[in-house]
């Protein structure tokens, strides 16, 4: 009888332990999201994430990011000042240890999916001309070929990397450890460094 009392006081405990750590989340994201462009509701951070430039950004409904995420809308870099937007949809579930960044526009659109370790950015620290070499890359202009958008309904692999300038299509798969140099037709699979299509899936609907 004893126990079975203990296990009983035991379980009690623990459920009340996760209450109060969920509730010490939400609490916490809720302080989080103040000073964001734009915040839904249902919006959960978890530990030791980065949020640079919130006045930048913007966030859908149901969004989750895991710990240790970095989001940074850069609006200056030395003595150069930009106009980043950051803009994350609805239903989006960033997995951890993830990096975005942006001087120029990164968007990602409704019921994307981030495995771990992916980063996008629409900048890079100077060219690769001899003029930029020569400097130290911290010293070198941070520049953007290009906003980066990942269309709804995309999965993004474990490992990846989306580079500026380019367009993930909606319902699109990105394998792991693929490096996105070229924007994806919609309903594709890719994989490689540099990432191509070794599927398509797009049906014409007319």
């Amino acid at each position: 009888m004893l126990s079975v009392q203990n296990n009983y006081m035991f379980n009690y405990i623990e459920k009340f332990f996760r209450r109060l750590s969920w509730e010490y989340r939400t609490l916490c994201s809720k302080v989080q999201t103040f000073g964001f462009k734009h915040a839904g509701f249902g919006i959960h951070f978890g530990y030791d994430c980065v949020i640079v430039g919130a006045k930048y950004i913007s966030i859908g409904n149901n969004f989750v990011a895991h710990d240790r995420n970095r989001i940074e809308a850069i609006s200056r870099n030395g003595a150069v000042e930009y106009n980043p937007t950051i803009d994350i949809g609805s239903n989006v579930i960033i997995s951890y240890n993830c990096h975005i960044g942006a001087i120029d526009y990164v968007k990602i659109g409704n019921n994307v999916l981030l495995a771990s370790n992916v980063y996008i950015s629409d900048h890079d620290h100077g060219n690769t001309t001899y003029a930029d070499l020569v400097l130290p890359p911290v010293t070198r202009k941070v520049i953007s070929k290009g906003p980066v958008i990942i269309e709804d309904n995309v999965w993004i692999g474990e490992g990846v990397v989306i580079l500026a300038g380019v367009t993930v299509g909606h319902n699109s798969v990105v394998a792991a450890n693929a490096v996105v140099t070229k924007s994806v037709p919609p309903f594709s699979v890719v994989a490689g460094v540099p990432a191509k299509v070794i599927k398509n899936s797009h049906k014409n609907m007319n």
